[in-house]
């Protein structure tokens, strides 16, 4: 079974609720950890989809592993390999498919909606609006060719697809640990938040509201891109 290559940037931002999609459909899968130094394999003979995580970082940094996993998603893009990317990882997706990435208005964190735009596939089974969790600063242009399955008011592409290949600007892969986790390491990012209601105890509340519905989008998404992946 050839596996999904999952690359994590930092290591609190692993695949998380996805990784336990795939043990439990009992799918074959590695974690590459650029943030333990991992090198980027460029060889696709085997793998079946790619999987990019979120990162502190900009895709704009001058950082070798940023460039090499760019020329991947493009490599993969052309040889079909479905290629999906959460946060940082769809800026990745967008640069690499020729689409600017820059600064967002503000700092885009916690729970708030996002519209479904453009019914596909990929969105026939989710409500027309839902609540997801996000945790950026930087947005990205449609790339060209791509559709926009997701929108808001602060950030007009919250998620796009092409093909078989998705990026979502927010985080569907999130667990309540994780969240908490997030929240005691990065304080400073609370300072810079879009919504300054939205604090800490804010967020921590309307996790346990959101959390389980959160993971069923996350399910329904998830399992249409698996479909894609020639395992």
């Amino acid at each position: 079974m050839k596996p999904i290559r999952i690359f994590r940037h930092i290591d609190c931002e692993g695949p998380a609720y996805f990784q336990t999609i795939l043990e439990t459909n009992s799918l074959a899968f590695e974690i590459i950890k650029i943030d333990e130094g991992q090198a980027v394999n460029m060889d696709l003979d085997n793998s079946s989809g790619l999987l990019f995580m979120g990162g502190s970082m900009s895709v704009n940094d001058p950082l070798d592993w940023i460039h090499q996993e760019i020329k991947l998603i493009q490599n993969a893009i052309q040889l079909n390999i479905p290629v999906m990317g959460i946060c940082l990882g769809s800026q990745l997706m967008a640069k690499a498919m020729g689409a600017k990435i820059y600064p967002g208005p503000c700092m885009e964190m916690g729970w708030d909606p996002v519209r479904c735009q453009n019914q596909t596939n990929w969105t026939q089974d989710l409500p027309d609006e839902i609540e997801v969790f996000h945790w950026h600063g930087e947005t990205f242009d449609l790339p060209a060719g791509a559709t926009r399955i997701f929108s808001n008011d602060r950030y007009e592409n919250q998620g796009f697809v092409s093909g078989p290949h998705v990026g979502l600007q927010f985080h569907l892969e999130m667990q309540e640990p994780v969240i908490n986790e997030w929240l005691h390491r990065y304080p400073e990012d609370l300072e810079r938040r879009c919504d300054k209601d939205n604090d800490a105890a804010k967020i921590k509340h309307q996790t346990k509201q959101h959390i389980q519905a959160l993971q069923n989008y996350a399910s329904i998404l998830f399992k249409q891109w698996l479909k894609g992946c020639s395992f």
